[in-house]
This record gives C-alpha cells, structure tokens and sequence, in this order.
C-alpha cells in the first residue's frame, strides 16, 4: 500500500487543477495534468489542452528543461505507453531522468493500464498510485466509463416547474427557466462529446444544440448532434442542419430519398436494424468515441432512458413555477401499483443558477440506502 505525504497530496491536488483546463476541449481524450517537483521546488507543469497536442506530461518536461532530472512526476492518469497521436509518455519521462512518478488512477484504457507502470518500473523509476484517483475519475467519467462497460457517460437534462411539469399542454415552454440557468446548459453541452435528442424535441422546439457561450465556442469544438427519428421524419429546413458542427441522424427507415435529403444538408445517416433500442445507440456511440452524452430531449425520450436504466446523471433545473396537472409531465414512465418499484435518486449536487435550482441527481443503485 503506497503512503503519500501532505506535500504529494497538495502537488497532485494541483495537477488535477491543471487537468480541469482541459474540460471543454481534449475530448475524446482524457483530461490530464502533470506537475514535476524537483528539492521541494516545482520546476513544470502542463496539462493536455487538445487531442493531437503534446500530452501533459510533454509539456511539463518542456517547461522543466534539464531541471526535471532527478524530479518526482505528480500525473493524474497513468503515462501512457503506446504509440498514438504522438509518442508514448513513459518514453519521454524516461529521457527526461525522471526518479519517481506518481500518478492518481490507472488508466483504464486497454492500450495502456498496467504498462504505463511497468514500462517505467522497469528503467528504474519509482512508481506509486492511488493518489485522489476518485477526483481523477469524477473529471474523467466518460472516459473510464467508456473504456470499462463500452458505454458513454449518459447525462438526461429537463427543466421543470415546481410540480414536475416540463411544458403546457399546447407544448409551449419557452422559457421555463431563467437566463442564467440556459446559460449554465451551454457548460455542460461544451464538455460532452455528443448532444443527442429526438425527433419530436426536433419538431416541436426546432432547436439548433450547438454551443454558443463565446468563450467556450473559442475553443473550435462543438459536440456532435444525434437525433434519433424512428421514421425519418425531421425536415431537411430544421435549424440544426444550419448550424455547424457534425450530425448524425439515427433512422430504422429504408427511405432513400428522404435519407438523400438528410445528407445533401451535411448529416450523416445511420440505418439501425429495427427495434434495437437505446442501448445499441449508446454501444454506436462509444464505438465513435464519445465519452459523455448529454440528452436534451422531450418526456417520453427520456421516460425511456430511465426505463432502460441508461441514466447515469440526471440534471434538472427547477424553476419557481407552477404549470398545473393538464401540463405535460417531467417523463412519461409506467403507471406503477408498489412504492417499491419506484425510479430512485439521490442528490449529488443541488445549488442556485440564477433563480432557478439545478438539481444533480444519480440513481440509487439495488440494494443501495
């Protein structure tokens, strides 16, 4: 069991907030930072900025120069080891005459975990983990989820009233929430990999789903937009094929002229075998490598996510109104006959965005208080 110092637990808590530099931009990359500590001095630091750029491990070294040798590597994830987009991490701090690394969580993807450890191990280094790997994992939980059961990080965001309620009757719902609270959407949607949402949010709202918070738009990323339309019923005119970004439409229709519409406006169309539900989205999902989803979808949409269980995260903003029983509900769900059988939750995060409440909430999981 590896025992870490006060000084290893401040000099990782500052790599962590290196990493956290990187949360709208290294996807499908992990987010990762490195601080090197040389005598009690630290003498570099990076983070990982974008994927294709120099590793943060690379960046600390190059701030570092010649004064890295000898020095004790804080990392957030472990060194990777194997050849990608640029070169293997262990190499360089190899080079670099690096004497001790130490790193918060292993690295969950298969090309790596346990060989970052090993490749350094094996030229001498000093090697130790464990340190805050739960705060790693919490900025990373796409990635390891991705990497551990082949599924993204699946987050379903509704704005409500008081009593539940999501729009009235007639569907008008603009706006349910404040400014700041729709404001605060464009955070979450800039950080995940993909926005998906379905055919009749495309009808009823037209919505466009792309970030538009300036200075996250900066950063030259918008997530890809996914609309699951059964009968391939979304017009070609819909907003979202104006704006810029990647679309993929997920269809079971065999309609090639409708389907040729799609991709004359710059979508891509992918035809899925009939009834293969919400899983197979998500399997079709992580195979392209997105590591968070954020679902902006209506009440039946997202009745069916929590009915298949594929929820991982649900972000509800609460606004201080009352829309009364005729207004459509917060999901469509089963009627149910036992309180045990209830969808369970519990709050992860509850704070004021403007004057309206976001509440985060996880499901309990069985046989969990």
């Amino acid at each position: 069991m590896n025992v870490f110092s006060g000084l290893d637990h401040e000099y990782m808590a500052r790599a962590l907030t290196l990493a956290a530099r990187g949360l709208y931009s290294t996807d499908p990359n992990p987010r990762v930072g490195c601080v090197l500590v040389r005598n009690g001095e630290m003498v570099g630091e990076g983070f990982h900025a974008k994927a294709g750029d120099a590793h943060a491990e690379v960046q600390a070294l190059s701030v570092a120069g010649a004064r890295a040798r000898g020095a004790t590597a804080y990392v957030t994830l472990e060194p990777c080891s194997h050849q990608g987009r640029t070169g293997p991490c262990t190499d360089a701090l190899i080079a670099a005459g690096i004497a001790r690394v130490v790193y918060a969580s292993a690295d969950p993807n298969p090309h790596v975990s346990g060989g970052g450890a090993a490749r350094l191990q094996a030229s001498g280094i000093s090697v130790a983990t464990g340190l805050l790997a739960a705060s790693c994992e919490a900025l990373n939980v796409g990635f390891f989820a991705r990497h551990r059961r082949g599924l993204p990080w699946v987050r379903v965001k509704l704005a409500a009233s008081l009593d539940g309620r999501t729009a009235l009757a007639n569907g008008q719902s603009r706006w349910l929430t404040g400014e700041a609270a729709r404001a605060d959407v464009h955070t979450w949607r800039a950080r995940s990999s993909a926005i998906l949402t379905g055919a009749g949010t495309i009808k009823q709202d037209d919505p466009r789903l792309t970030v538009r918070d300036d200075s996250l738009a900066l950063l030259g990323r918008q997530p890809l937009r996914v609309v699951l339309d059964r009968a391939l019923q979304v017009s070609p005119a819909a907003r979202l094929f104006q704006e810029p970004g990647p679309i993929l439409l997920i269809t079971e229709s065999q309609d090639h002229t409708a389907i040729k519409a799609i991709e004359v406006c710059g979508a891509e169309v992918m035809v899925l075998t009939a009834g293969s539900g919400l899983r197979a989205v998500l399997h079709e999902l992580a195979r392209r490598d997105c590591n968070e989803v954020w679902v902006e979808a209506g009440a039946k949409l997202a009745g069916l996510f929590l009915q298949s269980a594929l929820v991982d995260e649900f972000i509800v903003y609460l606004a201080p109104h009352l829309l009364g029983q005729d207004a459509k509900p917060l999901a469509v769900l089963p009627m149910l006959d036992d309180l045990q059988h209830r969808w369970q939750f519990r709050y992860q995060d509850v704070r004021a965005i403007g004057a309206d409440l976001r509440l985060s909430l996880v499901p309990v999981q069985s046989g969990e208080s």
